[in-house]
């Protein structure tokens, strides 16, 4: 009967079993807790045949699902793999192969110091938790020997936590409070792209439209908790669809496709690569590897970061009528109106590049070596959030990741997304005159991404003895910013300027919402369009011919200094009556400015109160990108 119950389930399991393996060393016995197949669990059992050998003792229905650790594969020759066997406190990694009569043949056991750490592995339907993922793809080395692990160096960014981010969570809790009336769009449109396999898996199981609070995805009782908690995960991106509108306006604001099949294994799962081995990730993830080259292209991207919504007047009626949304983002409109789709993509700048790289640890016959590796580490600007993931892990449910090493290549992006430099320079008649250009390096706008994000253009000039003549654009500790018109009032906004003459003049790089009676917004439900944008446009960018949504508003639009891929700023400053001066240039940036953050602050919910103390305690308001210092008696005087 055992041997029939054993048999039956290795032929019909097809990897629907994972299990963290445990041998006692007392009664030489391995036992195997936890092993689905279909709608039940079962508890293996098998005893030790010295020297090499296991023999099935005992198959029982479990009545409960258990916690595991990691996966038992399956391949067709009905052999297993232990990635996580524990023996008297120590790791182990081993291969069992089924040679008849209920016994398996033990090879290749090797102790396993870097055992994965125990963490939520499902399936659905449609997809994986990244858990699976990583049995396969973790330790992992490029031809220099950096570790270029694909899990553990997703688990650090804003990616994987694209739920737990408590400024998101904060966010739109104060949208359904602000405007309680649209609790379904708001709740279908933030999840779509921050929990997008969970809310793809219920619109394909039918399920109403998922709440993100309270009894919604972010409650462990919610049956599409997990896939909510995986964030943007690998089985999401991997399994867009190149059909149907992929790569169109339509496609993108979260209108991805992801698509059903008959069976598990059917499913495809895009890859960068030809000539892929099929049957590993069929028997042991239950999908079928599949070259596509839209899984390398800035469109799949553009899936969520090309993202509009509707607007609403003060009462939550919509008013926008689908073709005149609100441009919320717009980072691949921004790229595809440069020079950049001739040159790089978004994965080739987010996304560095690897070479002589085997991409997975299992099965050990696969040797093939990889160039042009994308690593998972998806570079952005967001060192404020991996911070507050960081120091509030536990709070959070944030996983044990390298946090430190996300904030430090985030550090590494922003350095190079552009530089400063002094023209025509003089001291004359006690009046400095300088041209200060900026000019960017980066793919799209200086910033991108979410309206809340800034770029200020801090100056300092002064005098022999480290006394200031002058300044403009300086950041408090709390990340507010001296004389800025919307850090002091927030029915106010700071323009664009050509001439900074005095310290109350301030250049911020930024986008002002408005709503539909021109009035300052910062409730995203509200904005129709931008009083404000000068966020520097990428090079090969053009004023005159850019679609709508990525205009540029306000006084930058009549600046003829203002052009793809830089600003040139005139400073004039008076009564300086010393003949040495030092003058120093930074570019600081702001995940969330002052002003926006007051504005939310303003909200009374549980949400918003927890972020405001994070945000508060953290020494990370502000970055410098660039910062640049010169002696005037290095500038010509005349």
């Amino acid at each position: 009967m055992q041997k029939l119950l054993l048999l039956f389930i290795l032929n019909h399991c097809m990897t629907n079993c994972w299990a963290d393996a445990t041998f006692s060393s007392e009664n030489n016995t391995l036992n195997i807790p936890y092993l689905r197949y279909q709608d039940n669990f079962y508890t293996i059992d098998f005893s030790f045949l010295p020297p090499d050998k296991l023999q099935l003792s005992n198959a029982a229905l479990q009545p409960t699902q258990l916690e595991n650790n990691a996966i038992v594969p399956l391949y067709e020759d009905l052999s297993l793999h232990l990635s996580n066997l524990t023996y008297l406190d120590k790791q182990y990694a081993a291969d069992l192969k089924f040679v008849g009569d209920n016994i398996f043949q033990i090879h290749n056991i090797t102790e396993a110091p870097n055992a994965l750490p125990g963490r939520k592995i499902f399936r659905t339907q449609h997809f994986s938790g990244s858990g699976i993922c990583k049995q396969c793809h973790t330790d992992l080395q490029d031809e220099e020997g950096n570790d270029v692990s694909i899990v553990p160096a997703w688990e650090a960014t804003m990616m994987a936590n694209a739920t737990r981010d408590p400024f998101w969570q904060a966010k739109v809790r104060s949208e359904l409070n602000r405007t309680p009336s649209l609790q379904e769009t708001i709740n279908n449109t933030c999840s779509r792209c921050h929990a997008p396999m969970a809310n793809e898996e219920a619109r394909k199981q039918g399920d109403n439209i998922q709440t993100i609070f309270d009894q919604g995805l972010l409650n462990a009782n919610n049956p599409y908790h997990n896939l909510a908690k995986e964030g943007v995960s690998c089985s999401l991106c991997h399994q867009i669809s190149p059909n149907g509108n992929f790569g169109t306006e339509a496609g993108f604001s979260g209108n991805f496709a992801v698509e059903t099949f008959p069976t598990s294994t059917e499913r495809l799962i895009y890859g960068p690569y030809e000539n892929v081995l099929t049957r590993p990730m069929q028997n042991f993830a239950n999908f079928t590897p599949t070259y596509s080259k839209h899984i390398s292209s800035s469109e799949l991207c553009a899936s969520c970061h090309d993202l509009s919504t509707p607007y609403t007047d003060e009462n939550g009626n919509i008013l926008s009528d689908g073709s005149d949304e609100f441009p919320e983002q717009m980072p691949y409109s921004e790229w595809l109106h440069s020079d950049y789709p001739q040159t790089k993509s978004c994965q080739q700048c987010h996304m560095q590049p690897a070479n002589g790289v085997i991409i997975a640890s299992q099965p050990d016959s696969l040797r093939t070596v990889r160039e042009n590796f994308s690593q998972h580490g998806f570079l952005g600007s967001n060192k404020l959030m991996l911070s507050i993931l960081q120091d509030y892990r536990k709070e959070l449910g944030a996983p044990d990741a390298d946090y430190s090493t996300s904030i430090a290549n985030a550090q590494g992006l922003l350095a190079s997304a552009a530089q400063l430099s002094i023209s025509s320079a003089n001291l004359q008649n006690n009046t400095l005159n300088f041209n200060l250009a900026i000019n960017s390096t980066t793919g799209h706008k200086l910033p991108s991404g979410y309206p809340s994000r800034r770029i200020i253009l801090h100056v300092t000039v002064r005098d022999a003895d480290g006394n200031i003549a002058f300044e403009s654009g300086k950041v408090n500790s709390d990340g507010s910013v001296v004389a800025l018109d919307s850090d002091q009032d927030p029915t106010k906004f700071e323009p664009h300027y050509q001439l900074i003459d005095s310290p109350e003049k301030v250049q911020v790089y930024e986008t002002i919402m408005h709503d539909h009676q021109g009035n300052i917004t910062y409730t995203l439900l509200r904005a129709k369009s931008y009083l404000k944008d000068n966020r520097i446009p990428p090079n090969g960018y053009d004023k005159n011919t850019a679609p709508e949504k990525i205009q540029v508003k306000g006084l930058a639009k009549t600046d003829d200094n203002f052009i793809g891929g830089a600003d040139l700023i005139e400073y004039k400053i008076d009564n300086l009556t010393a003949d040495q001066y030092t003058i120093k240039a930074e570019l600081i940036y702001q995940t969330l400015g002052y002003n926006f953050a007051q504005n939310l602050f303003t909200d009374q919910s549980t949400e918003v109160a927890r972020f405001k103390q994070m945000f508060n305690a953290s020494t990370l308001k502000l970055t410098t990108i660039k910062s640049i210092t010169f002696d005037i008696n290095k500038i010509l005087r005349k």
